[in-house]
């Protein structure tokens, strides 16, 4: 088991920077903790493009088809009702339902989707090394296990970096 190291950063500017340098020097970064977004980490980072919009697409689409296909069985087959003359099968008046389901099941499909993929949920333990990073605080942390560096030569990497402070965990979380 290798030990985790991390360090704690009060601006934005100075968190890009540290990224940017600790991935000149080679060193992996295993996770970045921030109060809120920070636009352009994910590209420092090297992260791919999330999968959540392919999830709502498809989850509204499904949802979309279901309720029309609902609505044409309910008003042509099982209960057909004349309005005023009009048809049974009338596409437009379908139009407002259809549109309500389909932004319900992608909006359900999208939280659910995030909730599993993040790990968050009902009965997940959450992984905070310090409190401060959910209030002010930016973190890098470092896994030597993930480094082949040594539990010091990444804490000298990440104080280089300007890290406030440097902190050591012993074992994977």
């Amino acid at each position: 088991m290798g030990a985790i190291v991390y360090g704690h950063f009060t601006d934005e500017p100075d968190l890009l920077k540290a990224v940017k340098e600790l991935q000149n020097k080679g060193i992996r970064i295993a996770d970045v903790r921030t109060p809120f977004p920070v636009h352009g980490l994910d590209k420092a980072l090297k992260y791919r493009r999330s999968h959540l919009p392919k999830v709502a697409f498809i989850a509204g689409v499904a949802g979309a088809v279901l309720m029309f296909y609902f609505q044409y069985w309910v008003f042509t087959e099982g209960w057909p009702l004349n309005f005023g003359g009009k048809p049974y099968f009338s596409v437009l008046s379908f139009i407002p339902g259809t549109f309500e389901i389909t932004i319900l099941f992608a909006a359900f499909a999208m939280g659910i989707a995030f909730l599993v993929r993040s790990n968050l949920g009902p009965g997940s333990i959450p992984d905070i090394l310090d409190e401060n990073v959910t209030d002010d605080h930016f973190q890098i942390i470092l896994s030597e296990k993930e480094n082949r560096l040594s539990e010091t030569e990444l804490s000298e990497a990440l104080s280089a970096t300007g890290a406030l402070d440097v902190k050591h965990v012993n074992g994977e979380k």
